[in-house]
């Protein structure tokens, strides 16, 4: 994929396109009122030679912005209904709540990470730019690399989970189909029969991502609505196999809501919401290929919030009603489709498992380190390099181990995520909304010594809100013993109290300091 940019032919502004308003210095952004507002910018503006740029990170053409509120509405449906998601809620009843404390949990999450998602889309539409290069405007043309960076690593690892999983639920169903292939000879402790699914699954979806963002698109138009029928056929087997819906309402909470409820249910809260914090950070990486901002903001309010609480009812009805017929939750998907006999239906979830775990993989962990990564070194690295990259470095980090349980899965891995992309949330926020008023000198994103070069291309205050932010958020990380890395007390004991708040204290740290350090230079660049 490729997006055009000023320079091109097909970046320059349309015929009977306003020019730059007199006076306006060379490269300002030509907004148009007739198009929402949406700023194009003049052809040239941008040396094609200047080391941080590349066509994949140009703006979009403005008529090229063209997903509606269906495109991002199935993109979400896409993205939310897929094992990892499934396995947030039934892993929520595995750890002892009920199917209603589980879903108010989910719905709360995907309603407050909304806000963030729809504030950092907006720059998308208007000025048709991804993720690495907004960041340019509070952390620097070079310190947008840090950002960027966390986000691709975190991104990667994302990647390796769920091919892993796909890997895994293909190996799973297809040895139920054909037998024996868990008796095959061990490579690095796991049968080589899983290392093939996972391999093959990763060509897969190397293979599709390879074609682009307009591939991408269209594949998951139609891989939503078939995700959700799956789901649905797994709900109907387990209330026919629980002897009805009442089993699966039944199962009691083992926490209450007192005493024991609420150590559980803060830090899962923001598990919760740092599961889609990734997404709301590189939201504009889509975005900026939507129609106006009705698409992108109807588009992402019907779909996150909504799908997500939909696909929690589903996984904790399924996983309650599997406590009722097999006498413990079977929190993983997958593993519960795999105790069916029936040939046609084991097939039909390898298919449901092949496609949900594509369609949210490529979506929300391939395309940013994508374009992160260009941004890293735009003349060495395009979209396509940038993937393949991904793909790489998925597989080198041994996903299976993130997932061994609920507790290491949604405290210790989505908890310190969660922490970290809160801090940057908060100050790419507080840049575009505060400081900004949402104003960009479009040009200047991609130029040195302009108005986001700073201090050699580096916002020193960026970084110092991210550092504090950072260790507030997770600088008291702690597990229960034989429950994941951290200490019991905390990597720094005072601060464990804030640790089942990273996301929040994160977010809402990094937005204020970075509001009172950049207030006496808006505008500007940093001295």
């Amino acid at each position: 994929m490729t997006a055009t940019g000023p320079g091109s032919p097909s970046g320059s502004p349309p015929s009977g396109a306003p020019g730059s308003p007199p006076g306006s210095p060379p490269g300002s952004p030509v907004p148009d009122p007739a198009r929402g507002g949406r700023v194009e910018l003049p052809t040239g503006a941008v040396p094609p030679a200047s080391r941080y740029v590349n066509d994949d990170l140009l703006p979009v053409p403005v008529d090229r912005r063209r997903w509606t509120t269906y495109n991002f509405a199935a993109l979400w449906v896409g993205m939310a209904h897929n094992i990892p998601s499934w396995l947030l809620a039934s892993g929520l009843v595995a750890l002892g709540m009920d199917w209603v404390q589980a879903v108010v949990t989910i719905a709360l999450a995907n309603v407050i990470v909304l806000a963030p998602m729809l504030l950092t889309g907006h720059a998308g539409p208007k000025y048709g730019i991804p993720f690495p290069v907004l960041a340019r405007s509070s952390f620097g043309l070079r310190g947008a690399n840090l950002p960027a960076l966390i986000r691709a690593g975190v991104a990667c690892a994302w990647f390796g989970i769920q091919t892993w999983i796909g890997g895994q639920g293909v190996f799973v169903l297809l040895g139920k189909v054909f037998g024996g292939w868990a008796e095959a000879s061990r490579i690095g402790g796991q049968p080589w029969t899983l290392w093939l699914c996972f391999v093959l699954f990763w060509a897969l979806e190397l293979a599709i991502i390879h074609r682009g963002m307009e591939t991408l698109r269209r594949f998951e138009n139609w891989a939503a609505p078939f995700v959700i029928v799956g789901a649905l056929v797994l709900l109907v087997w387990i209330t026919v196999k629980a002897g009805g819906v009442g089993p699966l309402l039944d199962q009691p909470s083992t926490l209450g809501w007192g005493a024991d409820f609420w150590p559980v249910f803060f830090p899962a809260l923001m598990g919760m919401i740092a599961f889609w914090s990734t997404l709301s950070l590189n939201i504009p990486d889509f975005t900026r290929f939507a129609a106006g901002q009705r698409a992108q903001v109807w588009g992402q309010s019907l779909g996150l919030p909504t799908t997500m609480t939909l696909f929690a009812l589903l996984s904790v009805f399924v996983t309650s009603g599997s406590q009722a017929v097999y006498g413990a939750p079977v929190w993983d998907p997958v593993a519960l489709a795999a105790k069916t006999d029936n040939v046609f239906g084991l097939l039909f979830a390898l298919v449901t498992v092949l496609v949900a775990t594509v369609s949210v993989n490529l979506a929300a962990n391939v395309v940013s380190p994508a374009y992160d990564l260009a941004n890293l070194a735009p003349k060495l690295i395009d979209f396509r390099t940038g993937a393949l990259i991904t793909g790489v470095v998925g597989v080198l980090i041994m996903p299976w181990k993130l997932t061994a349980t609920p507790e290491l899965y949604i405290f210790t891995w989505l908890g310190v995520v969660g922490g970290l992309l809160g801090t940057v949330a908060g100050i790419l926020i507080a840049d575009y909304w505060i400081i900004r008023r949402t104003v960009l000198e479009l040009a200047d994103l991609y130029r040195p010594e302009g108005r986001y070069w700073y201090t050699g291309g580096w916002n020193l205050r960026a970084v110092a809100v991210f550092l504090a932010g950072g260790i507030l958020a997770v600088g008291g990380s702690h597990s229960a013993p034989g429950k994941g890395p951290f200490p019991e007390d905390g990597l720094i004991p005072f601060l464990r109290p804030l640790a089942d708040y990273g996301w929040a204290v994160g977010f809402a740290a990094a937005l204020v300091l970075y509001v009172l350090l950049m207030a006496p230079v808006r505008g500007g660049r940093s001295r």
